[in-house]
């Protein structure tokens, strides 16, 4: 379950596009950061994606993905020219393409790779798409199979894409987008696959063309609502709506990291089995399987994109980043895997990550008044270095990685020495977390 959203120029402080995505997958599944360079390819040349191969092009953009380490794919990513990129998973009423297929995170990298602008983003994804289909299991350790929405910006424009099968509808972005687990469009779309509406007829989801809508006709209902994407959708757009006109690269990071819950105020990690915020945390039952193992935020200046990730978990945990493709990702240590590994940065942040669990509002209350400081010097130093050669902002950039790290060893000593250990109320909040920790062979947290 993971929240994209999108501003286009009219709408924010400086009149650049912005653009922040929650990638939410297992709690275990770890998130990491990669820069790819462009690189010319051979005549007759191919690509291995996660599960096929298909023919490469001539020439591959260069690229920044976070990903799920284990997928070619990436849920969100960048390229040289400005082009970003989040997908959402979606349930709907076709039928999943199970075997080896390009995944809805392939369909990203790929169209990545190919395109100089949103608009040639979305065409690589719909052409790719009718010709290999998109399935694959997208599950960590449980098998997960679903269809693809995107939301694709570029300096200059805005697209939303919703997909079911080889199905799909898009629409340009004016001012505010969020798209969440569920298809947002109805029956208001720019460009749209051939046979949209005549295959819902045929399938009796709707009688005729004045009453298709495609949300309406093409989501499975059970999982759909079983995501609260509406709720948290209806989160995200509130947020957004609230600074229309002035939004921020600041205001991005704060909605990804927000724990508002449809009326009833803050919603504290280990409370529910059911039911998700925005800032994710993974809790007991199949739908709380889930946290938001890493965030992005893309200030997108049509002369050179300034990028800012977390490369771990839970946002209102971690630190924001800057990071420009041009000059290089940092090293952040070896790539994660699904066990703990103190020499990653995702699982040496993952292990303060749930140390904060434990007695979550008071760790937060210590930790985010530093956070958020520090974060506003590294975005207002950031964007003066955009000017700056590709050494000085790659020796910024890993500065900035390295004083985080920092901050965050210290927040860890300061809440493992607090007090005696605290436990969490909630029983089944601990069962899951003692379970979550133990099959990733965690140090004691």
């Amino acid at each position: 379950m993971c929240d994209t959203i999108v501003a286009t120029s009219g709408v924010t402080a400086d009149g650049t596009v912005l653009f922040g995505k929650n990638s939410d997958r297992e709690p275990n599944e770890a998130h990491h950061v990669i820069s790819i360079p462009a690189e010319d390819h051979s005549p007759g040349s191919h690509v291995s994606c996660t599960y096929i191969d298909i023919p490469q092009i001539g020439h591959t953009n260069a690229l920044l993905l976070a990903k799920p380490f284990w997928i070619w794919g990436a849920e969100m990513g960048a390229n040289e020219h400005g082009v970003t990129i989040g997908n959402e998973a979606v349930f709907t009423k076709e039928p999943y393409e199970k075997g080896r297929s390009l995944t809805g995170m392939d369909l990203l990298r790929l169209a990545l790779e190919r395109a100089a602008t949103a608009s040639d983003a979305l065409d690589a994804i719909t052409g790719l798409m009718a010709e290999y289909g998109q399935g694959g299991n997208c599950g960590f350790r449980h098998k997960l199979f679903y269809h693809n929405s995107f939301l694709i910006a570029d300096p200059h424009e805005a697209w939303v894409l919703e997909t079911a099968g080889r199905h799909w509808a898009a629409k340009k972005v004016s001012g505010v987008y969020a798209i969440s687990n569920g298809i947002t469009i109805g029956n208001d779309w720019d460009l749209a696959s051939p046979e949209l509406v005549d295959h819902a007829i045929q399938k009796g989801w709707c009688k005729n063309p004045s009453d298709f809508h495609f949300a309406r006709c093409y989501s499975d209902f059970i999982y759909t609502g079983f995501s609260c994407c509406k709720e948290r959708r209806a989160r995200t757009t509130e947020l957004l709506g609230a600074r229309t006109g002035r939004l921020t690269s600041s205001d991005f990071m704060s909605i990804l990291r927000d724990h508002g819950y449809r009326d009833s105020g803050t919603r504290l990690p280990d409370k529910g089995i059911t039911g998700s915020t925005i800032c994710m945390h993974a809790g007991f039952g199949p739908v709380r399987g889930s946290q938001t193992t890493g965030s992005m935020v893309s200030h997108l200046r049509t002369d050179r994109a300034t990028h800012f990730v977390t490369g771990t978990a839970a946002p209102c945990t971690g630190i924001f980043k800057p990071v420009w493709i041009d000059a290089g990702m940092p090293d952040t240590d070896p790539t994660p895997s699904g066990t703990y590994d103190a020499t990653t940065l995702y699982w040496r942040h993952e292990l303060l990550h749930r140390r904060m669990l434990r007695d979550f509002s008071t760790s937060l209350e210590t930790c985010s008044p530093e956070r958020d400081a520090l974060e506003r010097k590294f975005f207002s130093e950031a964007l003066d270095f955009a000017d700056h050669t590709d050494s000085e902002r790659r020796d910024f950039s890993a500065r900035c990685f390295a004083e985080a790290d920092r901050v965050e060893k210290e927040w860890l000593e300061k809440i493992s020495s607090t007090g005696k250990r605290r436990r969490t109320p909630c029983f089944l909040y601990r069962i899951a977390w003692h379970g979550f920790n133990k099959t990733a062979e965690m140090p004691d947290s």
